[in-house]
Formats: structure tokens, sequence, C-alpha cells
């Protein structure tokens, strides 16, 4: 049926149906409509006129016209001047009653005769426009979605790479990386996945899915655990090594609520499926403490720690275990204390007692070398100093003098004497630094970038970053390479350098 014999009421009933089956807006099918009856029309009158095309939203009626732009005289419009769409003010007095100049006036054409070209030719149009509209509803509809788990049917797999067909409605690709490994998927096999990010494309939207990463664990278990889905009980953190083992901390602000526990769920009914859905992945549930102390050895799971010693200055904890359990506590391949210091977010060091004791005197040893040669004291002072809990010399030179002054056999006068040589000590340091800076050529914005410790700037010095610039024109990645994977990770990498670009270049990190 063509458009001219259709009547104007099924014509919108025709128009509703396509937006609903589409699941697009109404208004963006009607505006199809209208291009392409437009397009009809000029095919008819003529290109080189301005013709559009309105449908009656309430009745389905068309109406076809030809828009002029009212001017003073083609002398007025010079070169600009078309006949085509432009009409001098007596022109257009024969379609407007009193015509300005700018105006714009209508001379309404005869709807155009469909023909089966015609129809086909705004068929075609209307069909492409509306699959634009619906893979821009699509587009929208799943980049709102990232973080959330789809499930699909694998389409095809293509070297390692698995494109899945999600409920019909688009298609999704897991690369072979965020697959989990030793799982093996076949064309037809039903998977779940996250939405990792959403791109647009000319094909639609591509949706890039992932098995692998923490959030996908995290959101399992909010689909397995009614507690945590009505936040009852909060995961706090999730560290995995996909398909092998996983740590997920939880909390709950309900003291009659057993987090771990409700979490496993009775002989593990809870916990199995989103074992099952993760290739046999050992899952380790762990209570999160706000205690630092107490949710790194939580985090130890299942070794058992004897001794923890934790040092919040440099974000590291010493976990001191029996013999018999330093195997399980560092796992296979350092898995377990990998695990546990992602979990944490602290960076752990694993040792038995006797480790712990040599640790323990090799530090003693170092802070008493220390303490003489900065201070130029005998080592009975030094031992004193230590003995006091004082570890470096900044500590000395800046604490109230009250507490040297506390110590047995300390005076004010040797107080105030220690005070002043910490401080002298310290100053030469500082201007030991910014020589050897200098000398490389490093400006002095970047020597007191405090954001990070002064050996990794002098670094940077050393491989051609000379200046807070510099510094904020590389990428994580770069940063990463001078600096090397066990000194600096890619994420404290971003947030260094978004600190260098606020210093730089005022870029705060809402803005970037």
């Amino acid at each position: 049926m063509s458009f001219e014999s259709m009547p104007r009421q099924d014509l919108l009933l025709a128009i509703d149906s396509l937006a609903q089956e589409k699941q697009i807006d109404r208004e963006i099918v009607i505006e199809s409509l209208e291009a392409a009856i437009a397009k009809i029309a000029k095919h008819k009158y003529g290109e080189e006129f301005n013709i559009v095309a309105n449908i009656d939203r309430k009745n389905g009626a068309i109406h076809v016209k030809r828009l002029f732009t009212v001017i003073e005289s083609p002398e007025s419009a010079g070169e600009e001047y078309d006949p085509s769409t432009m009409l001098t003010v007596s022109q257009a007095k024969k379609y407007a009653k009193n015509p300005s100049v700018g105006d714009t006036v209508e001379d309404p054409l005869p709807e155009p005769e469909f023909g089966r070209m015609a129809f086909q030719t705004a068929r075609q149009m209307m069909t492409a426009r509306v699959r634009d509209a619906e893979k821009g509803r699509q587009y929208e509809e799943f980049k709102d979605n990232i973080g959330d788990i789809v499930s699909g049917v694998v389409k095809r797999i293509e070297f390692g790479n698995v494109f899945v067909d999600i409920n019909g409605k688009a298609e999704g690709y897991i690369k072979g990386s965020e697959l989990i490994p030793g799982e093996r998927l076949a064309v037809g096999d039903r998977v779940r996945a996250l939405i990792m990010d959403v791109a647009r494309s000319n094909s639609g939207p591509q949706i890039f899915l992932t098995r692998t990463h923490p959030m996908f664990m995290e959101k399992l278990f909010v689909q397995e655990v009614p507690e945590i889905y009505e936040g009852l009980i909060k995961i706090k953190s999730v560290s995995r090594a996909p398909g092998s083992h996983a740590k997920i901390a939880v909390e709950t602000a309900d003291p009659s609520i057993d987090a771990v526990g409700m979490t496993v769920g009775i002989k593990g009914t809870r916990i199995q499926p989103v074992i099952n859905e993760c290739h046999g992945e050992k899952i380790d549930v762990i209570l999160y403490s706000e205690d630092p102390a107490v949710f790194i050895v939580n985090a130890m799971q299942p070794a058992k720690v004897a001794k923890i010693i934790v040092d919040e200055d440099t974000h590291t904890a010493a976990v001191v275990v029996t013999e018999d359990q330093q195997s399980l506590a560092i796992g296979r391949r350092g898995q377990n204390v990998r695990l546990a210091s992602q979990l944490t977010g602290w960076n752990i060091d694993v040792m038995n007692e006797t480790e712990e004791q040599e640790r323990r005197a090799r530090e003693f040893k170092e802070k008493t070398e220390l303490f003489i040669s900065a201070l130029d004291v005998d080592e009975m002072i030094a031992h004193l100093l230590i003995t006091e809990g004082f570890r470096t010399v900044e500590e000395v030179a800046f604490v109230d003098s009250s507490e040297l002054e506390s110590i047995e056999g300390f005076t004010p006068e040797l107080a105030a004497e220690l005070q002043k040589r910490a401080k002298d000590y310290l100053a030469k340091l500082e201007q030991d630094y910014i020589d050897n800076g200098h000398k490389l050529g490093m400006t002095d914005d970047l020597l007191k970038f405090d954001f990070i410790k002064r050996p990794i700037i002098m670094k940077l010095g050393e491989n051609g970053i000379k200046s807070v610039a510099d510094l904020a024109d590389l990428s994580s990645d770069e940063l990463v390479e001078i600096l090397g994977e066990d000194t600096m990770s890619e994420r404290l990498a971003g947030r260094v350098i978004m600190k260098a670009r606020e210093v730089a270049y005022g870029i705060t990190q809402d803005e970037e």
C-alpha cells in the first residue's frame, strides 16, 4: 500500500506500531517519513527548491510546501542570490499579505503521487533513518548500563574472541584476555558478562564485555545475596586472580547480621553459584575492618597471622607467621599475599618469626648508624633514642623538646643541641638535593613537588623529566615505564600526573 492510498488515521497507526516495534520515539518515525516525502517532492518539482513536508500529528494529513526567504532585491543578496529559494518583497506578496525582508513565505504544493519507485525511495530513507535512531537508542541504553551484568548467547568465536548476542538487541564482544583462563565457550552457550565499555560505530553500539574484572564477581554476589542487594551488607573491595583465587571483603552496620556467613550461605548455597560462574574460582570471604591491622590479618586467610607491624607512613605492613604457615600465607607464586595486598590497598611483606627478628635487628642497626652519623652522637644516645620510639632524624628535629627532655639522662641543653644538629643535618640534605637537581637541569617546581618522594623525583630528572610541565605531559604508561612497576602502579601514576596537571596548568581532576 502506498502512502497516497493509505487512510490518514491508518498512517498514524502504522507510525505508532513502527515506533513501538523499534522502541524509538514516535516523533523520530514521523520526521523520517516527512524527510522521505520531501525528497520525493523535490524529485518531482525540482531539487533546487527548498521543499519541506509536514504530517499533522492529530489527523495524519500531509502538507507539502516550498519555502522562500524574502529579500530586498537580487542585488542586496549579492553572490548568494538564488531565485529558487529567494523572493523580493513584491514577489512574495503572491504568497503572503504583508511580507517583510527576512520573512519566510510558504508556497503550498500538491501532495506528490507515490508511485512504486517513489514508495521504494521513501521506504529506504525511512528504514535508514529508523535504523540510525535504533542504533542511537541502543547505544544510550547500554551506555547507561556500564558496570552491569548482561546475559547473552555465544554467536561466534574468532581467534579466541567471543561475540555474544545480547537478547537480540545488540552484539557484545569479549576479548580472549577478558575470558576466565581455562574456560571453553562454544557457539550456542549462554554466558553472563559485565559491560566494561560501550562505543558508537556505524553498525551499532560496540559493547565490550568482561568476565575477569573484580566488579563482575561483585555484581554476581549482588544477584545471589539478597542482603547485599538490599544494602544490609556492603562489599568493600574485591581482588581476583581470575579462574584461580579471589578475595571479597564485606561489612555490615547491623550487629545482628553475620556478614561473612550471609554471603557464603548455608553450606555454601549462595557462594557456590558465583564459584560455578567463575569457572571454579576459589573465593575467600573476608570481614572488613576500619582498623588496617585487623583488616590485613583477616585478608591473609586462610593463613593464621602471629604478629603484624603496620607502618602508616609508608602504607606497608609486615605480617609475621610461624614457619608452618609461611607457604600458606604467601600462596602459590605469591598469589595469597598479592590478593591480600590488592584487597586492602596495603603493601604486605610476609615473614616468619626468625626473619622478623633478623629484620628488627637490621633496622635497629641501620637507625643506630643513622643517628650516630646525622647527630654526631655515641652509640648509647642513639640506642636511647631508638628505644624511646624515634625512627627518623625529622622526628628528633621537630618533636616537642619536652619529649626529648623526658628521656632518662637527657638534660634540656642536650635536647636543644640534638634538635639543632638534626635541623642542620636536614638543611644540608635539602641543599644537596636542590644542588643535584639543578645539575640535572631540573626546575624548582619539580624539585618541590611534594606529591611523590624525592628519590623518585631525582629518577625522573635522570630520565629527562625536568619540570612539573614535563611530568604533566606524560601518560600513565610512560610514567610507569620510566619508574618501573615495582616503584609505581598505573593507578598511582594516573594520580601523580593529574596532580602535576593541576600544578602546571590549573586543570583539576573534575575538569580532566
